[in-house]
């Protein structure tokens, strides 16, 4: 059986009543702790975001699709893991919602454990997805401490550069670059050039590009 976890949230959204029982009652038999919504709308006026979980979300709704539901998250930059449930002949909807960022789709009619097994994936994936996420803030609040000169000696040292390059590079002396490289590594919590270049390229993939 797949093993749920205490603090994960699993939301299902279905206006089809017996089928949304049902997916509550698969999910909750396991463990999952499980919130059923009839509608998007609903479902958007209820949503927390930032808790671990997943999104089972039928892919034809009246009023607002699932592939609707799903644009709207993302215009407001919520992008929880979705899973589809979808019908006969949504295949090409589903895979135009996996392209959108969409992690699985289950064709109805499933086996209970295909979904289940879908729902621990898309768990463990918005874990992932979180945990990075802090990380990266983290690393961005460690950098906003820096003054934007020492930021620039950051990115030099950062590379590889020695102090006297570094000095050559922004037209200081080696001495400055020096006091600034201290006050960087103070700042930043780091202790080495190699520390440092895994917190810039955490707090943004293309900083030192």
């Amino acid at each position: 059986m797949t093993q749920a976890l205490d603090d994960a949230l699993i939301y299902v959204v279905d206006d089809d009543a017996a089928l949304r029982r049902s997916l509550v009652f698969l999910l909750e038999s396991v463990g999952w702790r499980v919130e059923a919504h009839a509608s998007a709308e609903e479902f958007l006026a209820a949503y927390r975001p930032g808790l671990p979980g997943c999104l089972v979300l039928d892919i034809r709704m009246p009023s607002m699709s699932g592939l609707e539901l799903q644009h709207a998250l993302k215009a407001r930059g919520f992008e929880p893991p979705v899973i589809f449930i979808t019908g006969h002949g949504d295949v090409s909807l589903a895979v135009q919602a996996m392209k959108q960022g969409a992690c699985d789709f289950i064709e109805k009619p499933f086996r209970d454990q295909a979904l289940l097994d879908a729902v621990a994936r898309a768990v463990r994936e918005g874990r992932e997805a979180l945990a990075e996420a802090r990380r990266q803030g983290d690393a961005q609040a460690a950098l906003a401490r820096l003054s934007p000169r020492e930021l620039d000696v950051a990115r030099l040292v950062a590379r590889g550069l020695p102090n006297k390059l570094v000095g050559r590079e922004l037209n200081i002396s080696e001495k400055t670059v020096h006091i600034h490289r201290q006050h960087v590594m103070e700042k930043a919590g780091v202790g080495s050039a190699a520390e440092l270049a895994r917190l810039m390229l955490q707090a943004d993939p293309a900083s030192l590009g």
